[in-house]
């Protein structure tokens, strides 16, 4: 069984009944919406047609907002729809990068996640939803797709029907009849400096603005091709702000202040109990901290963040995500504990296991952020060895700092020094690799020429490729840092490398989710 929606768009006449129903039968408040109708004009004047394109959630069958739920509020039911339950939601707000259509909001009542459920309460009276009943076209079927005699199979198996993204692999169960293919697909439509009846908020990704691409001749990035324009939507802002970055940025440091000593005393290289043994696991602590701290500020409801362990998902990496910070901290804590007893053999012992660890608290953002779905800029099979990489780059900076902040010997600053230049050069061949290879489509080219020639460029190219990445490794290669006679120079490397490092977190989270998705 398999409930979904037809909507045929030779009788829609924007008449937005079906809004104000969904509306009125669920509370939605305003500002929000369970189901809205965008308007996309082409051709000019006198040729110029209007399409209306009614947007929900698709109900897909293999929804990518179910298994990146780490408290499984959301759930696929037998009969296939996707329904939600507030009571067991956290507002993380993954659910909303996982959808690829924009069909998931924030509640400003609850501060859950909301959408369409289909009006599970009436279609399990045998009622059907609300905005069926009130489309003064029946525009809208619902219906069991699955039974041949329903008048929704009949339907889609006499007509053309058509579905938004269907290179998501979702499976998504709403049909558009006769509606425009250009208006199904955000990147063929510019979006203009005002709407109908109301001017766009300028995007902000980091105040809750909506994201905004192509507007022309302000702003973003146009793409050739364009075969339209809205003119009227509705609002969605950006769900990942600056405490998403600035956990990227910290999370790195946490993890890379682990796996710097326990690679340098894994492989021989010294034994600097000080630094390594103490210094080291004490900000590998402090950040990871930080880092829980920033995942549970960003969180709608905070008091909830205990469901993650208590009603976990297992599929969501989020919960996996806990896991790893629980096992990195307590890694961290053994290692000072160890240091201090200064049981160099243990420490010798645990350090390709605590590596490991650190590895994982490293990268396994990379793969919380591929179940985001939605998202097509954070596919990048680059992204688990850029989130290494950087792992390096934060070890070695913040230890650098550290080691020169208490004087340590000139072989452990010329070690962490070329441990620095190495992650630097490494860092920059992975952003050249995904600046420049061919982006696998249009929603990754439009994201990349954000980054490269829009409005991130300057940032991008200011402040993370020059001054945190050309400018310290200058420093480093001029005064050949990895000698140790330069520690100076070394430690004002690491400053800038992790300035750089901060705006490339934030250029990257804001830049994934500025190509709008519906």
């Amino acid at each position: 069984m398999q409930y979904a929606f037809a909507i045929d768009h030779r009788k829609c006449i924007g008449c937005h009944a079906c809004t104000v129903a969904c509306k009125t039968e669920h509370e939605v408040p305003l500002g929000s919406f369970r189901t809205w109708v965008k308007y996309v004009e082409r051709g000019a004047f006198p040729d110029a047609r209007r399409f209306f394109t009614v947007l929900r959630c698709n109900h897909c069958t293999n929804a990518p907002c179910v298994p990146i739920c780490p408290t499984t509020a959301l759930v696929r039911r037998a009969d296939g729809i996707v329904d939600f339950d507030k009571d067991r939601c956290i507002g993380c707000k993954s659910c909303m990068q996982a959808c690829p259509y924009d069909a998931i909001y924030i509640d400003p009542n609850t501060n859950t996640a909301a959408k369409c459920n289909f009006c599970a309460h009436r279609v399990e009276v045998g009622l059907e939803p609300a905005c069926v009943i009130v489309c003064p076209d029946r525009a809208i079927i619902a219906g069991d797709v699955d039974d041949p005699h329903s008048e929704i199979a009949r339907l889609i198996g006499r007509e053309q029907v058509q579905v938004r993204k269907p290179e998501q692999g979702t499976g998504p169960n709403v049909y558009y009849i006769g509606a425009d293919s250009a208006s199904l697909t955000p990147t063929d439509i510019a979006r203009g400096e005002a709407y109908l009846w109301a001017q766009p908020k300028t995007d902000d990704s980091f105040s809750g603005g909506g994201p905004v691409l192509g507007r022309t001749p302000s702003g973003g990035v146009d793409l050739p091709g364009r075969l339209g324009q809205v003119t009227y939507d509705v609002q969605h802002p950006a769900p990942w702000g600056w405490r998403v970055a600035l956990y990227l940025w910290t999370k790195g440091i946490a993890a890379g202040a682990l796996l710097v000593p326990c690679l340098l005393i894994g492989l021989g290289l010294t034994e600097d109990l000080p630094l390594l043994g103490v210094w080291a696991p004490l900000v590998a602590l402090v950040f990871n901290g930080i880092t829980a701290a920033l995942l549970i500020a960003d969180l709608k409801r905070p008091e909830r963040f205990h469901y993650i362990l208590t009603r976990g998902n297992w599929r969501s990496w989020l919960v996996r995500g806990a896991y790893i910070l629980l096992a990195h901290g307590a890694a961290s804590a053994l290692w000072l504990i160890l240091a201090r007893m200064e049981q160099g053999t243990l420490l010798r012992f645990l350090a390709w296991p605590g590596a490991l660890v650190a590895l994982a608290a490293a990268g396994y953002t990379a793969f919380l952020f591929g179940q985001a779905e939605g998202r097509d800029l954070w596919q990048s099979p680059l992204f688990l060895w850029h989130l290494l990489a950087q792992a390096v780059l934060t070890g070695s900076g913040a230890l650098l700092l550290s080691a020169v902040a208490i004087a340590a010997g000139a072989r452990l600053v010329g070690l962490l020094s070329g441990l620095l230049t190495c992650g630097l050069i490494l860092n920059t061949l992975l952003l050249v690799g995904e600046l420049f290879c061919t982006p696998p489509n249009r929603d990754v080219a439009a994201a990349v020429a954000l980054i490269s020639r829009g409005r991130f460029a300057p940032a991008f190219w200011g402040g993370m490729v020059g001054v945190g990445s050309a400018l310290p490794l200058v420093l480093l290669l001029a005064t050949r840092a990895w000698t140790g006679d330069a520690p100076l120079a070394a430690a004002t490397a690491a400053l800038l490398t992790l300035g750089g490092l901060i705006i490339h977190e934030a250029v990257f989270v804001r830049a994934g989710q500025a190509v709008p998705l519906s």
